[in-house]
């Protein structure tokens, strides 16, 4: 089942992220307090957190709106736990979100990811799901390490 993420549940999908393997612990510190910002705010917010929920969450994913844009948004996490993963619980949530963002007449998802041969299988899931490379930033993060922006476009041809 696909829902939105609830407060009490910072702790599972901060465990859920750190057991990837794909966030150093400072970035595990910035997802915690984005999280914990989410709930908290007292305005109302577009952001999106979703979870797969399975008796407890084993995928979580965030998605906000790219600011000073017409119905451009960005999908700034998506993870599956390592024991939940290939079971098609990323591609579900993909397919959950976009489904929303259709439905809401938004026009285009970006994705941003890593060049590092460990994200090769990460750039292969967005391939994959119909999103095209649209840029490449290099040396973005750290010396030799490019960012990859991937895009899906929702508009008819």
């Amino acid at each position: 089942m696909i829902r939105l993420a609830t407060p009490d549940e910072i702790p599972e999908l901060i465990a859920l992220a750190e057991a990837t393997g794909l966030f150093e612990p400072e970035q595990l510190d910035e997802l915690t307090q984005m999280l914990r910002q989410y709930f908290s705010n007292t305005k109302e917010s577009s952001d999106l957190w979703f979870t797969y929920w399975e008796n407890k969450p084993v995928a979580v994913a965030y998605v906000a709106p790219e600011r000073m844009t017409q119905a451009t948004w960005n999908l700034y996490l998506i993870a599956v736990h390592p024991d939940h993963q290939r079971k098609g619980y990323g591609k579900a949530l993909l397919q959950y979100i976009e489904q929303i963002l259709v439905s809401r007449g938004e026009r285009i998802l970006l994705v941003e990811t890593s060049g590092t041969d460990e994200f090769a299988y990460v750039r292969a899931f967005y391939r994959n799901n119909g999103y095209e490379e649209e840029a490449r930033i290099r040396e973005f993060y750290a010396p030799g390490v490019d960012k990859v922006v991937f895009r899906k476009s929702f508009e008819p041809d």
